[in-house]
């Protein structure tokens, strides 16, 4: 996390985007907000790129995206590293949207162990300037979207740090159906990943994930459905059987999102509690000057160290097939 607080990233990217904490680590009042390459606040949501190198261009969403041979690249901000338990989102309903530990009746929330795994088993976030609209019910699914980002689980080797931007490759998707709403789960890899050239197959990447990495989609569907039953909730379910569809079916149901958030920021659609506050968006009456991003910023707790070790997850839950 200091890594990322300090705009020290792992990838170029990274080098164009810097992050500032603010509030009490491990605290209800933690937030970290987002800066551009110029120093000014931004919404990590709505004024990062979808697309890898689109910041080329001058008019946001752009036009351009950055290809790697064939390959169109997306940016993905990390909110959760792996291996970690706690649950670190984009605060939608925030102006600015930073990241901050989600909370259910004033307690932090944190994610069980799932046996045999530990925390989160894949680096989690979601794919900026996407939306996944819950007025929309989805033709493949039959659900209304979750009202949040697109999420992502990329599965490279390294562990990332929350408030990372990586450039990922899309290898596929997963349709999970929790508690009645679509909340799709892209699966992808850093692009910058040793393994990531091994994943090449011209339609089927996901193949090469059962190939390359046996069995971390397995581990994946079974995550998924098994994570909030320690809480007391029934097993979630997907679409497709929990088939995992390929690359351009992924891509496809990116598009759609990314068309749905482009009319939550020009006011074409109800967005309810969501906040479109952004700096960059061209067209979008949600735009606000740099004093107004940075008084929202100091608005917030002034950021606080020394803070005690975050509560690890102890328990350990198995559930027999």
């Amino acid at each position: 996390l200091l890594l990322a607080a300090r705009g020290w990233g792992r990838l170029g990217t990274m080098s164009r985007y810097s992050t500032e904490q603010r509030g009490r680590p491990n605290s209800p009042d933690y937030r970290l907000y987002f800066k551009d390459a110029d120093g000014k606040y931004i919404s990590p949501f709505h004024d990062i790129p979808l697309f890898a190198g689109s910041k080329e261009d001058k008019e946001i969403p752009a036009k351009r995206s950055k290809t790697t041979g064939s390959e169109v690249l997306f940016n993905m901000i990390v909110e959760v590293p792996r291996w970690t338990n706690a649950k670190m989102e984009i605060a939608t309903e925030e102006p600015l949207n930073p990241i901050k530990h989600d909370t259910k009746k004033g307690k932090l929330r944190y994610v069980a162990n799932i046996f045999p795994h530990k925390g989160y088993i894949w680096n989690y976030g979601a794919l900026p300037q996407t939306w996944e609209d819950p007025n929309h019910t989805d033709n493949i699914t039959g659900c209304c979207g979750d009202n949040d980002p697109i999420d992502v689980c990329e599965i490279g080797s390294k562990v990332r740090s929350s408030g990372e931007i990586v450039q990922v490759k899309v290898l596929g998707v997963l349709a999970l159906v929790d508690e009645g709403e679509t909340d799709w789960k892209i699966i992808a890899i850093s692009a910058d990943d040793p393994e990531a050239q091994k994943i090449h197959g011209k339609y089927f990447y996901i193949n090469d994930v059962k190939k390359h990495k046996p069995g971390y989609l397995e581990a994946t569907v079974d995550w998924f459905q098994l994570y909030k039953v320690p809480d007391g909730k029934p097993e979630n379910h997907f679409a497709f059987n929990g088939e995992f569809k390929n690359k351009d079916f992924a891509v496809e149901i990116i598009k759609s999102t990314h068309e749905h958030w482009k009319a939550l920021l020009h006011k074409k659609v109800d967005g309810g509690a969501i906040k479109c506050t952004n700096m960059l968006v061209s067209g979008s009456p949600f735009c606000c000057s740099e004093e107004d991003a940075r008084s929202i910023v100091q608005s917030a707790p002034a950021f606080t160290n020394g803070d005690p070790v975050s509560p690890e997850v102890d328990s350990w839950y198995f559930f027999p097939k």
